[in-house]
């Protein structure tokens, strides 16, 4: 049976580093499309209205709002996607980290969308949340208690650098027995017995 460690802290946060960019990279995607094509069709239509509406700081914090919702809605999306299917985000697959539950299985859509609503949780009390993963004896934070799973480490096998050796053993595997095989001289000098002896001309 294979025994996978827990990831710790640092490494955990490094690969929700990665995740936490590719999401808002795509997120400034998505907003700059939305935003211009909400800004085309507002110019097209009544202008003075609309400069009217932007200047009023109420609407302008309820744009606010609603770019916070959604990006909170894309993080949840985001998560619980990758999650759900393999366990691994593309910052875990980086880190060679997965999620499985806290007996090893792996997770479903539903537990992937409770662990992510529990990243709310988390981050609502200073990211206390997180920081009890460097304590915690699993390494769990409050959404892997919350949802009940754990984050191993599970590096790729083949990546593993070392020395393939052969299952079946040489003939001579011990080493003094082959020293002494290889000691032996490759051809005999000795004369055949009844042989005249060899004169030298010299």
């Amino acid at each position: 049976m294979t025994i996978y460690k827990f990831a710790g802290f640092w490494r955990r946060l490094g690969a929700y580093t990665v995740d936490y960019a590719i999401i808002f990279f795509i997120f400034i995607i998505l907003a700059s499309i939305a935003s211009v094509a909400f800004f085309s069709g507002a110019i097209s239509g009544n202008n003075k209205n609309f400069i009217t509406a932007l200047a009023d700081p109420a609407s302008f914090s309820s744009i606010m709002v609603l770019i916070w919702i959604f990006f909170i809605f894309f993080n949840i999306a985001y998560f619980t996607y990758f999650h759900g299917t393999t366990g691994r985000t593309p910052g875990k697959m980086l880190f060679g980290l997965q999620v499985v539950s806290d007996k090893g299985a792996p997770i479903s859509f539903g537990i992937a969308f409770l662990r992510a609503v529990g990243y709310l949780i988390s981050g609502a009390l200073l990211n206390f949340g997180f920081i009890w993963i460097a304590f915690d004896k699993r390494k769990q934070g409050w959404h892997d208690k919350i949802a009940g799973t754990v984050v191993i480490i599970r590096e790729p096998q083949n990546d593993t650098a070392g020395i393939s050796i052969p299952d079946n053993p040489p003939a001579f595997s011990n080493p003094q027995q082959y020293a002494e095989r290889s000691d032996a001289p490759k051809e005999s000098t000795t004369q055949p017995s009844g042989a005249p002896p060899v004169e030298d001309d010299l």
